[in-house]
């Protein structure tokens, strides 16, 4: 039987303006192009997120684009993703819905918020960078031993930016022994990537590797999360009857 393409969520508010969004229909052509990866993506807005039978996806991504018009949408498409095992990429907004969600759901820290959205709240989890890396590059250092290590290989690589928050580090022992790992910091030790041991394919970034390059030679952190979509359906495939 012949196996279909895997399907796409691509969670977000598609704008021209957002540079990432316009990369990302080069990367899924340039992933076939260049790793005979085929991907059938489908955008899907963060206000229908949360209505959307997103389980019927192979993977789900949650790009970059915050505020976004629902942040309910993009906590329910992370949630879909981590409970139903299913492969999920997190850039930029799609990193820090990531520990927001897991944070609620998972750590019982139900106040918690996005100082971008409710910069008044008693308790924020992602709060404003001590220095905006809106279009900077920047170091970060990855974790040997980790899945953003096996993917990319252990120690310094530079990445590109557009965001101005980041992960509250007051939070991250509740969180990792809640059972995240944090595999990548920049060189003062600030949180860059976060992943979900345990689970078949769940990676968040702070940076935005849609940005890597030109465009035409994905980034290998986006090569292995559509690797991981199309590993999802050979895997659930119906086998042939033996005769």
């Amino acid at each position: 039987m012949t196996q279909h393409t895997p399907r796409i969520a691509l969670v977000g508010d598609r704008s021209a303006s957002v540079r990432a969004h316009a990369r990302i229909p080069g990367i899924i052509d340039a992933l076939l192009a260049r790793d005979s990866i085929a991907l059938d993506p489908y955008w899907i807005a963060t206000a229908d997120a949360a209505e959307a039978e997103l389980s019927g996806f192979d993977a789900i991504w949650v790009v970059p684009g915050s505020p976004y018009e629902s942040a309910a949408g993009a906590i329910a498409a992370v949630r879909t993703a981590r409970e139903q095992g299913i492969p999920y990429l997190g850039t930029c907004g799609g990193f820090q819905y990531a520990l927001i969600e897991y944070a609620r759901d998972v750590c019982g820290l139900t106040r918690v918020e996005h100082a971008e959205v409710t910069p008044d709240a008693d308790e924020c989890l992602i709060v404003p960078l001590g220095c905006s890396l809106m279009g900077h590059e920047e170091g970060v250092m990855i974790v040997p031993g980790t899945l953003a290590a096996k993917i990319s290989g252990p120690g310094r690589r530079t990445e590109r930016y557009h965001c101005s928050y980041g992960v509250n580090q007051e939070y991250l022992a509740t969180l990792t022994t809640a059972g995240l790992r944090f595999s990548g910091f920049d060189d003062s030790g600030q949180v860059r990537i976060v992943e979900l041991p345990g689970h078949p394919f769940f990676i968040g970034t702070l940076f935005q590797p849609e940005l890597h390059g030109d465009g035409t030679s994905p980034h290998l952190i986006i090569r292995a999360f559509a690797m991981a979509a199309a590993e999802r359906v050979a895997s659930l495939a119906p086998t042939s009857p033996s005769r």
